[in-house]
């Protein structure tokens, strides 16, 4: 049974639980529970970080710990009963933790690796204080680190700042706002700017001396030198080197290490420096021989000097080598670190062995304690400590020193009888009074040992030596006195014994008879000369003599003749026990000299106040006892040297030395009867003040006033304990007539002079400290009362002295902050006078700070929920008489500028965080009784008005994201809780006093703004919050959000009528508050719309207004990243919800359906543009939402700003056609006219022909990069015509050029023709305006489909590939997944004209090929009915789907939506005819492209031929054969009749052609191709014989040139360029069909696998378009390979060979069809030759487009009909051609046989099928095709040779022009006919053929127009453009043709000419473009 649990209340988890149990909880480790209930070892509960899910749990999962229960029962809380700081860390470690994986995810290593150290440290801290076995001390140390290690990863994971009371987090709710604000403020500032340290301290480690030849020891002297003051400021450091230059003492760190401790920031500056002093120990010359000398000298050796300043840059100087100088000569050696400071040169030098000292520095800031822990590795091993020369700059009472500082300055010594100068040594002793030397008291510097006798260094041959070495001398007290030091000189020798002969010595003594010590300063000592041998043990014989110059100066008698010797000294004293002030000593023994007391009284203010403080309490004792013995006499006197002492400890120096005084007057001060003196010498000192001229004594007096009531108040109270309280009355009365006078003189204003009021502010500065005092004696309302009167009688006025003010401002502060205040009592009097000086100056705002923190203080004090009746009573008052001024002032504040100085600007924000805090903290205290109280103390509606409009102003303000820094979250958490409270108060106020007809528009308007912007902050969405911050946020305060939205609600519906004020104007503001993801928030505030659409309609009829302002306002809204997807389905569903009923519900759907799609492209926009790069994804959205503003809102504005958008995606994406597509929207939208447009976006103001012009330029610009340069052509024209209309001939001028230029670029630049792949978008994952919709797109240069596939699922990374083409169910449409279809797809141009003109280049042809396309086409193969595995040709059908598009490409984007699909199915025959008909024409194109050498090797041709010759022998054509030329097909199928007789056609072509390739390829192949080509020559025999054609092949055939009149001289088109008749020359410029070198692929149909291979290893890339040999497996294509077929359900990944037209009966689809080939299947028209005797010659004559209407006036119908060129196929030699040219004749080609039915059934129907554009005009109905009489026929389907003419070359009329066939095939068997006269041995036929079908098929003939698509494994090879092959020598003659040739074609002409419709003209209009 589960019982409720009592004490199991909480627990941590310690082991993951699964939850697989039923209604078990799933825990993971560290996990918090609450426990509820507990049944035999199971608890049931949940986990805290998910409350809502409740389960059960193993008891021994958890480890149960305390916690306090709140609330108990069913919403009980749990609050741990564990330290704050643990809860604290661990709740942080927690959000942590998230974060820290997500550093890695970003890649953010270097905060990874940190935050990971800082989280193991405090795990490390956290389990020592749950140990609990740590002190007091370590505790709050432990605690501070943590903390400071909390904060310091709050803040670089941009988290919020906590604020903390004593290392413990600080609930809002227990303290005031103010304090709150102080709190976050102090952390702020800690965080920010951390305080300056007042001490520095520098660290200095010797590494060594870098020198080359050292050889003797060495001493290095550091110390700090000021070189404004030429004085040292430091005591020395001093170390000694080996030979080597390493610290002698390596073990010791303390002898080569120091620091220089108490550095003043002052002493921080560039002018001082560190000095390094080195002396070597060794011989008197450095260059001495060994033996010369054994004595060892101190000799001078060089000098370094490093300013400090250089160490303020970096802290740390590692491994710092300081250059050592040497010093000219060395008498200036004393001086030398002056002179490199100076940068005397002259002076010094470098040392000559160019030394240089190692010597690592570091500048250390804070109290030496502090040091001590933070810097533990500099301390560990220990250092020496170098303090400063003298007292620090704060002398610290106890502070024991008794140093004596000796500077050997310089002597001057006499020869001595030596010719030469002297070499002196100076010896220092210190000797006892009992003539003893004293043993360890000099000191050479830190890090050396104390030594007992000094050695200075020598000077070489110096009578006058100046050393200026300082030596501190640490003697005790007690050894002070009958002490002195003496001097010993003696020379020394060079010799070789190296003797130091003794010849004089001095004396000081240390302290004089009367007790004073050696005075600090210089001292010329008397030089006394001995003998060598002299002993001066005994010091009693010579301290009888005079030891200064000085002294002798007074006593003449005692003149010796030493006294022309001197030696000079500098002493300086540091003591604390010894003076060297008689005065001093004198005051001290005033009771030995009473005569003396006026005097020493009198000069205690001369002495310094070092010597007083160090004698504090024997100096105050002395005052005392002196006032005791007659203070009469020495009252006055005694006062004014106590106040002197006061203020004296009022210095920085001696400040610490206050407790000191303190303790003095607490436990030593004994003079019971002081306090009458004192209060009345203060009296009559007060009493002065009006009247005396200089007020300096006065003021000082004031000043000291703190200490005097202490002496005061402690006299009375030892005169009440000793006399029991007598005289008690007496006392109040004289300290009440005393501040009466005090109250006197503070309420006179000053009369000019200021004395006065210097003396007022000198008073108020320190009377506070008073409070205390007197609380001692006196009652604390007494005491209140007498302050409220003495601040009381101070003057209001506010132009008195601004100094005073201040001083005011300080002293009500400073009571505030006092004991007095706290007390409730106390403040009840005091506040009412503090608040009537605080409201003076906020009235005036002057001393704003002051005020600031004065009205914290107050604050800080009212706690809140204190229900105290003081309290509220206070808050009555504060209301009262602050509320209106505080809200005046923080408007006065914050609409100042900020002023620009770093500090003042910090200022600023401190006092507007102040005064804020001040408001929030009151506004939070008031209850509803002060609500109503202050809202009924308004007069008039007006001040109410002025009132609310003020404090919701001040909201505004307050909501400000600047106001508190950004990571105050807690602030801003309790800034709103007040703000919407009292919102809720003053709303009741606004409904009741605004409403109806004293309605307020800008109250109101007001009022909502405020709400709008309060909802709409940052800091309270919680979504944005971590889960355990929201939760804290919403248990505190719940949702602040949705508490405004009810209240904005429900003032809405109050409104009534008064809404229309607010439409549209606040449609904006409340979408910005609907857009919020709060679900409740939406569901309060959405109806608000429904409302205003209802109001809108009743004033208007409709609600258009609304309808725009939406619209605007969501675009720039969710653009800025707010709404999603739910809202827009709870937008759509409230609001139709809601019009259901309405009478205008049909325009309100509609409105609402306009708003929701348009959210649905919005959001889809907004969700694309958060990618990085600009993919297909993005601009397909941006046109989306373009063309929904044109189309569906008609919103100019917007549809414009995103054509710009548009714009810039395709400029970053380099999609620059697309860009200019873009562009020319806009464009179109302009005309060009004088009108002026306004500045909008990037455009200046300028007019709208200005802006037309700017556009056109950018257009041609981005065409032209784009190599859509036609275009670009269309656009200079037009802007041409405006130049030109404005006679603007300079700009027309360029504009012509850039033309010109423009067609030089289509002429010489090459261009890729793109491929186009189908992308089908399936599944509801999809954005909208993808969703479940297909596309065709236009891929990169080079991209083919693998890359494109591969592009779009990098775009789509979640996307699926389907591996099919079939459409997709309904289950794929529906699913909640991504799918993509993609396949390529061929382009279907929308005019011909361009592409079947005869003669146009390639270059302009690939612009038509590929630009402007409406449709696209592409094949799935497939199978019908069970497949023949003998030969699946047989059931090999093609489904071709034809796709239509909405806008063609290229366009706007780079894809564009499919409009329109049809499908229609290609029957096995057709299929067979198309991959005949395309490989016939891919071998054609190859062989005239090797003949004009345009190809640089013969790769490509042996490849194709070897694949048509080998899978033909392999079975290829002999499959169709099998499949299609047997019985039982013929009569099943006898529709196909004509289909079968073309596919028996296309075979006997194809051998022919190949026979004719391989002509051309023996004659171009190379030597190591030769066995291929004979392996070649031999399958084709066996391919003619399977064919049963016995034609052999001639050996020695020679190739005929194929001419491209585009890529060979223009010379090579004409074959007889001399004599020409009208019509020939008419001929001369028609291109034949192969002048456009059609760019083929080959399928892998035709190529056996082996040869493709053998073939492509050897083919080299050429010059011609990228997609010639892409060779790519299409399944279609290998129709032709019984050994390479493909299976059914393959998708054709380009368009096949196999193709199908729509629309048209089966019996005519073959040739509708071949107008739709695929481009790389689809023939070029060309004739081949046909195999003759050699004795005969042929001219292979190809006609092409000649007979096109043509635009010439002068030709007639048959002249139209018939202009054929000269062949570029012919085998014959120039001659005939050119004897045929002179005699007038047009050459014919040569017609093949035809059967002796007069037409096809073909033929028959062509009548019915319409002629669409670009069709043949010749073409008319019923047309019969007549033999020629001169045709020979074969005998036979099987004939021998049949010679195939332009006129019959397999079907390229009908493929080219999309027109039904018209081609004769054969039928199943012809007759056979008697061979033409002249005719060859049955291989000739006749070349006059004029029947009706010759003209007809050359009209047909055009080339196709498309360059091919198709997916190859292998790399692209292209075909070259121009390489033309020189004609043969001796080509096969060709007999002339008769005239009635060319007569019948023109008769037949004539009659047939029709003039067919013509195409649309081309170029386009710009705005289609």
């Amino acid at each position: 049974m589960w019982i409720p649990t009592e004490h199991e209340k909480y627990g941590v988890v310690i082991a993951s639980f699964r939850g697989t149990v039923p209604y078990g909880l799933s825990l993971e480790i560290g996990d918090t529970v609450q426990i509820l209930e507990k049944c035999d070892g199971w608890y049931r509960g949940f986990a805290l970080k998910n409350p809502n899910l409740k389960g059960i749990f193993p008891s021994s999962y958890v480890h149960l710990k305390n916690a306090f229960v709140k609330n108990k029962g069913q919403f009980e809380m749990i609050v741990p009963t564990e330290d704050s700081v643990i809860t604290e860390m661990t709740s942080t470690l927690r959000d942590w933790g998230a974060m820290w994986k997500q550093l890695y995810v970003r890649n953010e290593g270097d905060l990874f690796h940190r935050l990971w150290h800082i989280m193991n440290e405090i795990l490390d801290l956290r389990r020592q204080v749950l140990v609990g076995h740590l002190t007091h001390d370590r505790m709050r140390d432990v605690k501070r680190h943590i903390t400071a290690r909390l904060d310091w990863g709050n803040e670089q994971l941009g988290l919020d700042l906590v604020p903390r009371k004593e290392y413990a987090m600080v609930d809002p709710e227990d303290v005031s706002v103010t304090e709150l604000y102080r709190l976050m403020e102090h952390r702020h500032r800690k965080k920010d700017a951390p305080a300056q340290a007042s001490s520095h301290h520098l660290f200095v480690q010797m590494k060594s001396l870098m020198c080359s030849n050292l050889g003797e020891e060495l001493e290095v002297i550091f110390s700090l030198f000021d070189s404004k003051e030429n004085r040292p400021i430091s005591e020395r450091f001093f170390l000694r080197l080996n030979r080597n230059g390493l610290p002698k003492a390596p073990d010791k760190p303390e002898r080569h290490c120091s620091l220089f401790v108490d550095l003043g920031s002052s002493e921080l500056r560039r002018d001082i420096y560190i000095t390094v002093h080195i002396i070597r120990i060794g011989r008197m010359g450095a260059g001495e021989k060994k033996s010369a000398c054994s004595v060892q000298y101190r000799r001078p050796f060089g000098c370094a000097v490093l300013s400090i300043a250089d160490l303020l840059t970096g802290e740390t100087k590692d491994d710092l080598v300081l250059k050592v100088y040497m010093c000219n000569t060395e008498s200036e050696w004393y001086q030398i670190h002056e002179n490199i400071i100076k940068k005397l040169n002259a002076r010094y030098n470098l040392t000559g062995s160019n030394a240089g000292l190692s010597v690592s520095l570091q500048l250390l800031h804070g109290d030496i304690e502090q040091i001590r822990r933070e810097c533990s590795s500099v301390f560990s091993h220990g250092v020496s400590v170098t303090r400063k020369l003298g007292f620090s700059n704060i002398i610290m009472p106890g502070e024991m020193r008794n140093d004596l500082y000796i500077t050997i300055e310089r002597g001057e010594f006499e020869k001595g009888g030596k010719s030469v100068a002297r070499n002196v040594e100076v010896t220092m002793f210190i000797v006892d009074s009992s003539g003893q030397i004293l043993k360890d008291y000099i000191s050479f510097g830190s890090g050396e040992p104390l030594a007992s006798e000094y050695h200075s260094f020598v000077l070489y041959h110096n009578n006058s030596p100046r050393w200026s070495e300082l030596l501190k001398l640490p003697i005790p007290v007690d050894k002070f006195r009958g002490a002195h030091i003496r001097f010993e000189f003696r020379h020394c020798s060079t010799k070789e014994k190296g003797e130091k002969k003794l010849f004089g010595f001095s004396f000081v003594p240390l302290m004089q008879e009367d007790g004073r010590t050696l005075p600090d300063g210089s001292h010329e000592l008397i030089v006394h000369k001995c003998e060598e041998n002299a002993n001066l043990q005994d010091a009693a014989r010579y301290l009888k003599l005079p030891f200064s110059k000085g002294l002798l100066l007074g006593n003449s008698s005692q003149a010796t003749k030493a006294t022309k010797e001197s030696f000079w000294i500098t002493s300086s004293l540091c003591s604390t026990k010894l003076t060297q002030n008689g005065d001093m000593l004198d005051l001290l023994k005033w009771r030995t000299h009473p005569d003396k007391i006026t005097g020493c009284l009198s000069k205690l203010k001369e002495i310094d106040g070092s010597e007083i403080v160090k004698f504090l309490q024997d100096t105050l004792d002395t005052l005392f006892g002196i006032l005791d013995e007659n203070s009469q006499k020495y009252g006055s006197k005694v006062f004014d040297s106590l106040v002197h002492i006061i203020n004296l400890l009022q210095d920085s120096k001696f400040h610490h030395f206050k407790p000191v005084m303190d303790t003095y007057i607490e436990s030593h001060f004994a003079g019971a009867l002081a306090y009458r003196d004192l209060i009345k010498v203060l009296k009559w000192y007060v009493d002065r003040v009006t009247e005396a001229e200089r007020q300096e004594h006065i003021q000082e007096v004031l000043k000291a006033q703190e200490y005097l009531f202490k002496v005061i108040v402690r006299s009375r109270r030892l005169f009440s304990l000793a006399t029991g309280g007598q005289n008690e009355d007496e006392f109040r009365r004289c300290i009440q007539e005393l501040l009466l006078s005090v109250r006197f003189f503070l309420s006179q204003e000053s009369k000019g002079s200021g004395a006065l009021s210097q003396s007022q502010a000198v008073f108020l500065s320190s009377f506070p400290a008073v409070y205390s005092e007197l609380l001692k004696l006196f009652d604390i309302r007494e005491v209140a009362n007498l302050v409220h009167d003495t601040l009381g009688s101070l003057p209001t006025v506010v132009h008195v002295d601004e100094t005073l003010q201040a001083v005011k401002l300080q002293c009500i502060g400073q009571t505030v902050e006092s004991q007095l205040y706290t007390n409730p009592d106390s403040r009840c009097i005091l506040l009412p006078v503090v608040l009537h000086h605080l409201h003076t100056h906020l009235q005036e705002q002057k001393d704003l700070i002051a005020c600031a923190r004065i009205l914290s203080n107050v604050f800080c004090l009212i706690k809140k929920n204190s229900s105290e009746k003081s309290v509220l009573e206070e808050i009555d008052v504060i209301v009262a008489s602050l509320l209106d001024t505080l809200l005046r002032t923080i408007l006065e504040i914050t609409s100042r500028p900020q002023p620009s100085g770093s500090s003042t600007r910090l200022q600023f924000q401190d006092v507007t965080g102040e005064f804020v805090a001040c408001l929030l903290s009151l506004l939070r205290q008031m209850t509803d009784r002060h609500y109503q109280q202050l809202l009924d103390s308004f007069n008039t509606k007006e001040e109410l008005r002025d009132f609310l409009l003020q404090i919701f102003t001040v909201f505004r303000i307050l909501i400000r994201p600047e106001m508190f820094p950004k990571d105050w979250t807690v602030m801003r958490l309790v800034a709103n809780n007040v703000i919407i409270t009292t919102v809720l108060y003053l709303s009741d106020a606004l409904r009741k006093n605004f409403l109806n007809e004293n309605f307020d528009y800008k109250i109101w308007d007001s009022y909502f703004y405020l709400a709008v912007i309060f909802i709409n902050q940052l800091c309270l969405q919680l979504e944005m919050f971590t889960p355990s911050k929201k939760k804290k946020v919403l248990e505190k305060y719940g949702d602040m959000r949705v508490t405004m939205g009810c209240e904005v609600f429900s003032m809405w519906q109050n409104l009534g009528e008064h809404k229309l004020h607010f439409i549209p104007a606040l449609i904006g503001p409340f979408l910005e508050v609907t857009l919020i993801p709060q679900p409740d928030l939406r569901n309060v505030v959405i109806p608000i719309f429904h409302d205003m659409m209802d109001w809108e309609q009743r004033r208007s009829g409709n609600f258009k207004q609304v309808e725009t302002r939406l619209i605007d306002k969501l675009d720039s809204l969710m653009s800025e990243g707010k709404g999603d997807e739910t809202y827009r389905e709870l937008f759509n569903s409230i609001l139709l919800k809601k019009i259901e009923r309405e009478t205008w519900r049909e325009s309100g759907v509609s409105l609402i359906a306009t708003v929701t799609r348009l959210m649905e492209r919005l959001l889809d926009y907004r969700d694309c543009m958060k990618m990085g790069e600009v993919d297909g994804k993005k601009i397909g959205c941006t046109v989306s939402l373009l063309n929904f503003y044109k189309t569906e809102l008609n919103k100019e504005e917007m549809y414009i700003r995103y054509i710009h958008k548009l714009y810039d995606l395709h400029l970053k994406a380099q999609n620059f056609t697309e860009a200019a597509y873009t562009l020319l929207l806009y464009d179109e939208l302009l005309e060009w006219s004088d009108r002026p447009l306004r500045e909008f976006l990037s455009y200046p103001m300028q007019t709208e022909w200005q802006r037309k012009e700017q556009l056109h330029l950018a257009i041609i610009q981005n065409f032209d990069r784009g190599k859509c340069w036609e275009n670009g052509i269309i656009l200079c024209r037009k802007i041409a015509e405006q130049y030109e209309s404005f006679y603007d001939y300079r700009n027309l001028s360029r504009m012509r050029m850039m033309e010109a230029s423009l067609y030089d670029k289509i002429m010489d630049q090459q261009r890729l023709e793109p491929e186009f792949f189908r992308v089908g978008f399936y599944g509801k994952k999809f954005p909208f305006f993808l969703r479940n919709k297909e596309f065709v797109c236009r891929g990169h240069d080079y991209e083919r489909l693998e890359a494109f596939q591969q592009r779009m699922l990098t775009e789509f990374p979640h996307a699926i590939a389907m591996q099919h083409a079939n459409q997709p169910d309904e289950t794929i449409f529906q699913a909640e997944a991504q799918y993509l279809q993609i396949y390529a797809v061929t382009p279907i141009p929308e005019s011909q004209e361009v592409l079947q003109r005869e003669g146009v280049p390639d270059n302009i042809k690939s612009f038509y090929r590929v630009n402007h396309i409406w449709k696209f086409r592409y094949d799935r193969p497939f199978h019908r009915g069970a497949k023949d595995k003998e030969n699946e040709f047989k059931s090999l059908w093609v489904e071709r789907t034809s796709l239509l598009l909405v806008q063609s490409l290229p366009g706007i984007s780079r894809w564009f939506e499919v409009d329109k699909r049809e499908v229609v199915e290609v029957s096995p025959l057709e299929n067979a005819i198309e991959v005949l008909e395309n490989k016939n024409q891919q071998l054609k194109t190859l062989i005239a492209q090797c003949q004009a050498r345009q190809m640089p090797n013969v790769n490509p041709l042996t490849m194709c031929l070897n694949g048509v010759i080998d899978a033909a022998v392999n079975g290829g054509v002999a499959r169709y054969q099998e499949a299609f030329f047997v019985k039982d097909y013929i009569l099943s199928h006898p529709e196909d009749g004509e289909k079968i007789a073309r596919l028996r056609e296309l075979m006997l072509d194809q051998a022919q052609i190949l026979e004719f390739g391989l002509a051309v390829h023996e004659k171009f192949v190379p030597q190591d191709m030769r066995p291929l080509h004979k392996k070649l020559v031999d399958q084709f025999f066996v391919m003619k014989s399977s064919l049963g054609i016995q034609q052999e092949l001639s050996a020695g055939l020679p190739a005929s040139p194929v001419h491209f009149p585009n890529g060979s001289p223009r010379v090579c088109r004409n074959s007889a360029p001399a004599a020409m008749s009208p019509e020939g020359a008419r001929g001369i410029p028609r291109r034949s069909p192969l002048s456009y070198p059609a760019v083929n692929r080959y399928s892998s149909s035709s190529l056996s696998s082996q040869a493709s291979a053998e073939v492509s290893n050897i083919t080299g890339q050429s010059e011609s378009s990228d997609e010639v040999f892409n060779m790519q497996p299409s399944p279609s294509t290998s129709s032709l390979s019984s050994a390479h077929s493909a299976s059914p359900n393959v998708t054709s990944s380009a368009p096949s060979s196999a193709r199908a037209s729509p629309l048209l009966s089966d019996k005519h689809k073959h040739s509708r069809e071949s107008a739709c080939l695929s481009p790389r299947e689809r023939p070029c028209s060309a004739i081949y030759p046909t195999p003759v005797e050699p004795s005969q010659r042929l001219l292979f004559n190809h006609v092409g487009d000649g007979a096109l209407p043509r635009s010439d006036p002068n030709l007639s119908a048959p002249e139209k009909a018939v202009n054929p060129t000269p062949s570029s196929w012919s085998l014959d030699s120039g001659k005939e051609a050119r004897s045929a040219a002179e005699s007038g004749k047009l050459l014919s080609p040569p017609v093949p046989p035809r059967p002796t039915q007069t037409a096809s059934p073909a033929r028959q129907m062509m009548s019915a099928s319409p002629s669409p554009a670009g069709r043949s005009p010749l073409k008319g109905p019923g047309q019969s095709f007549t033999p020629s009489p001169v045709e020979h026929h074969s005998p036979g389907l099987l004939a021998n040779s049949p010679v195939l003419s332009g006129s019959c070359s397999s079907g390229i009329s009908s493929l080219s022009r999309c027109s039904t066939s018209e081609t004769s095939g054969f039928e199943s068997q012809a007759p056979e006919l008697p061979p033409a006269p002249g005719a060859g041995t049955g291989h000739g036929h006749g070349h006059g053929h004029g029947g009706p079908e010759e003209p007809l098929r050359r009209d047909s003939k055009t080339p196709p127009p498309y360059s091919v698509y198709e997916r190859t494994l292998r790399r692209p090879v292209p075909l070259p453009h121009s390489l033309s092959i020189p004609v043969t020598p001796e080509p096969p003659a060709l007999p002339p043709k008769p005239l009635a040739a060319r007569a019948s074609h023109l008769e037949n002409g004539t009659r047939r000419t029709e003039p067919g419709p013509r195409p649309r003209p081309l170029p386009r209009k710009v705005s289609q473009l």
